[in-house]
């Protein structure tokens, strides 16, 4: 099942400043819809409203949905929402194959090793299972985090500048396969990063720049 995430009239303020003001889009299932905006501007904060994460210090008003359920309230592990940042955040006393298994919904543990070890198969990465990440590259790292978010199969997912410690020939390959796997799923993805390099090829752009309202 494919399921469009939808914000509606979104408002943001931290004490007296509005970050966004009645902001609305969609997002279509394959689609990566990009914000950017300058520094300080509200992108990440707008992403962890959608998460569900959004911290006391900010204020916010609007709708959310996704496949047409709306998702005012839930709790983060609700909203079938996953969420990859810049740094990796893998589990440093964890395998990679342990910190798979960690975003793995419940199952017989057989059949949950197997999922993992089939996943990181399909990355050709499988000898990698028992190292921890402290000896991965930062590609073999980006490429587990990017998993790990994926393996739970959320119904969308959140970019929060995933490609901007990579140096330029990693980050090209990686962002290949980041929106490799958005399409092969078919879920939603929303987009925040600096750089215009990071938009999909005839991807939509909202710069959050002309959202503000004070």
């Amino acid at each position: 099942m494919t399921h469009t995430l939808a914000v509606s009239g979104l408002t943001i303020h931290h004490g007296t400043e509005a970050l966004c003001h009645t902001l609305s889009f969609t997002v279509a299932p394959r689609e990566v819809v990009t914000l950017m905006g300058p520094s300080g501007c509200g992108k990440s904060t707008i992403l962890s409203w959608i998460s569900g994460a959004l911290a006391p210090a900010f204020k916010a008003t609007g709708e959310l949905s996704l496949g047409g359920r709306s998702l005012s309230g839930l709790p983060v592990e609700k909203r079938g929402i996953a969420i990859l940042f810049q740094d990796d955040l893998l589990f440093p006393h964890m395998t990679v194959l342990e910190n798979l298994l960690f975003a793995l919904p419940g199952g017989k543990p057989v059949q949950r090793r197997d999922k993992a070890m089939q996943v990181l198969s399909k990355l050709g990465l499988a000898e990698l299972a028992h190292r921890h990440p402290t000896a991965l590259s930062g590609g073999q790292k980006a490429r587990i985090s990017l998993m790990r978010a994926l393996i739970s199969r959320p119904d969308a997912v959140l970019l929060d500048e995933p490609f901007s410690k990579l140096d330029k020939p990693l980050r090209k390959s990686f962002r290949a396969f980041v929106f490799d796997q958005i399409t092969a799923m078919g879920i939603p993805a929303l987009l925040v990063t600096h750089d215009e390099d990071d938009i999909p090829e005839g991807g939509r752009l909202i710069r959050l720049e002309n959202q503000i309202k004070r």
